[in-house]
């Protein structure tokens, strides 16, 4: 039994007794020397905060807890990579959000790091040898803070949103329902009480948020699923319809080893090559998906986002051929 598994043995032991445990008890259940409890009790106290007094009626040990506040060891602890992993965390949300949980993080990593320290694996490092790269990531806007508190006040909300799609702003109120991060970017699931319905809000259009005093509607997590998540890409909705892909043997090296949907079923064809098969609802993200690959992968099926797709290759070849008529002049 090495130095944790005895503290969370030890930690198992106090937090669920009604009364001092003996010295002499705990050596027993824990089968170490007397020496190793006084050091095991020594490292909680200094690395973990924990609460253990020392009753000298019973010759022994326990958490002197406040009334409501239970002493719990840090979450995913257990060995060293887990505790890495956790600071790496931390490093990605300071990294995407600066701010957004550091206030709730900083008495957690601070434990971390110093058990880390502790069996001589310095912390410091790894914040300065972590490295985040965001693509086509966007602010999140000055409505980020006030869409988060209504969220887990489980209020509406008052919004005034920006579409994109239709260059336009309207009044909202909504129902929060959750926070998705998706490719770089902040995205409201909320019912919304205009539409009657589900929708999707990109965080860095809505240009005013407060809220309200009215609770909010509550929506089971699968109902949201089957409603947003059924689909391909983050406004997804119900799913339609199955994209059919194949893939040239060289794009194959990548494709195959990713995810595009939970429910996608994927097949290896005798020549090398890779054939995906997608649940989709609307074609333009997962069009725009797939023209990435350019002429390493064919729209099978269906024929409408096979259309859709050779149109607007057909589109963007155009455009080059007017600059090479252009540039001949």
């Amino acid at each position: 039994m090495n130095v944790f598994d005895r503290i969370y043995a030890l930690h198992k032991q106090l937090a669920g007794a009604r009364h001092p445990i003996a010295k002499t008890t705990l050596e027993a259940r824990l089968e170490c020397s007397p020496a190793t409890i006084k050091r095991i009790i020594r490292d909680m106290r200094l690395y973990l905060d924990a609460p253990i007094e020392y009753d000298r009626e019973y010759n022994g040990y326990y958490y002197a807890e406040a009334p409501n506040d239970r002493f719990e060891l840090p979450g995913l602890w257990f060995n060293a990579s887990e505790l890495v992993s956790l600071l790496a965390l931390d490093q990605l949300l300071e990294t995407v959000q600066p701010g957004l949980l550091s206030a709730d993080l900083a008495p957690l990593r601070r434990r971390v790091e110093r058990i880390l320290d502790s069996r001589a694996m310095g912390a410091g490092e790894l914040s300065s040898r972590t490295r985040v790269l965001r693509a086509t990531a966007r602010a999140p806007g000055p409505a980020f803070a006030e869409v988060a508190s209504a969220l887990a006040m489980r209020r509406r909300l008052a919004m005034r949103y920006h579409g994109r799609g239709r260059n336009e702003t309207t009044e909202r109120r909504v129902s929060p329902q959750r926070l998705v991060y998706y490719r770089d970017n902040w995205y409201l699931d909320a019912w919304c009480h205009q539409a009657d319905g589900l929708r999707s809000f990109s965080v860095d259009r809505i240009r005013a948020a407060e809220t309200e005093d009215e609770s909010a509607e509550e929506m089971a997590t699968d109902a949201l699923d089957a409603a947003l998540g059924a689909g391909y890409g983050i406004f997804s909705g119900p799913a339609a319809a199955t994209a059919c892909l194949r893939f040239s043997a060289h794009a194959a090296r990548w494709v195959a080893d990713e995810q595009w949907h939970p429910d996608q079923q994927a097949r290896w064809l005798d020549d090398g090559r890779y054939e995906l098969s997608v649940p989709y609802a609307a074609s333009a993200e997962l069009a725009r998906d797939i023209m990435a690959y350019g002429p390493d992968v064919e729209v099978i099926a269906p024929a409408a986002l096979r259309r859709h797709v050779a149109e607007r290759l057909a589109a963007a070849s155009a455009v080059y051929a007017e600059t090479d008529a252009e540039s001949k002049l």
